[in-house]
């Protein structure tokens, strides 16, 4: 399987004035494509229903552990890589399973928790390098650190 690439972009949310992290899976946000394949699949509600995550909302420790599925003890073996379209994670969120070896971040066994009924398993898995992956984390935590405004990450 050909690998993916994946980008962290980090945005304002106007409405909000809070940082808000969006996942790029070659070169589209997350957001489009789940909401494509929810529309897809006929499934309700669907489209515009996630947003990406945000930091301030709720302490997902530090980036490079969430995102390698090592931060939700707590939110049980999946990890949330959306949330919201208002901004709370825990609201509408979108999960999925990460699994890190040497060479490969997995992404796979997607699923909308309030949703039991729903089938994602035509939705992904994404694989990513995992060089390029922890390349785009490092830089992800750098641009959080830091006091720009609004960064492409």
């Amino acid at each position: 399987m050909a690998n993916n690439e994946i980008r962290f972009d980090r945005r304002q949310r106007d409405d909000r004035g809070v940082l808000e992290i969006v996942l790029h899976i070659d070169g589209t946000p997350l957001t489009e494509l789940i909401d494509r394949f929810e529309m897809d699949a006929g499934m309700q509600p669907a489209g515009d229903a996630y947003g990406g995550l945000i930091p301030e909302f709720f302490r997902f420790g530090p980036m490079e552990d969430h995102f390698h599925g090592r931060s939700t003890n707590a939110m049980g073996p999946k990890t949330p890589l959306l949330g919201c379209e208002c901004g709370e994670w825990g609201c509408w969120p979108l999960m999925a399973r990460i699994t890190v070896t040497p060479e490969l971040v997995t992404w796979d066994s997607f699923e909308q928790p309030y949703r039991k009924t729903r089938d994602y398993t035509g939705f992904g898995p994404f694989q990513f390098d995992c060089h390029q992956y922890d390349d785009a984390l490092r830089v992800l935590s750098a641009v959080i650190g830091s006091d720009a405004d609004d960064a492409r990450v």
